[in-house]
């Protein structure tokens, strides 16, 4: 399941960043699934984003399944990390083999 994850948050987030012209460098901030931390940080290096742009925080509350994205948005927000106009790209793979990913600008005042 660690080399289908890693590869598949790869691959979704690649994909999304080629068809909406995006890259790496306009990535203010990785918010992923939190599932596995290691799955986590080899996607991210892989897609070249570098670890003080991807939030982590399963340590503080585990793998809650659909809530980690929210949660992790929240603690974003909290650290003071997103300011409007920022570009937040969201990934998750989750059980059943789904992936998916989505690219917002912020656009809440913090």
């Amino acid at each position: 399941m660690f080399r289908y994850a890693v590869k598949k948050m790869y691959e979704i987030c690649r994909d999304l960043l080629a068809q909406t012209n995006t890259s790496i460098d306009d990535i203010k901030l990785l918010i992923p699934h939190q599932a596995n931390r290691r799955i986590i940080t080899a996607a991210a290096e892989r897609l070249g984003i570098p670890c003080d742009r991807v939030l982590i925080n399963i340590h503080k509350y585990g793998n809650t399944t659909g809530a980690t994205i929210p949660l992790a948005t929240n603690d974003a927000v909290a650290q003071g990390l997103l300011r409007k106009g920022d570009v937040v790209l969201f990934a998750a793979v989750g059980a059943g083999f789904t992936v998916g990913a989505n690219l917002w600008r912020w656009s809440i005042d913090s």
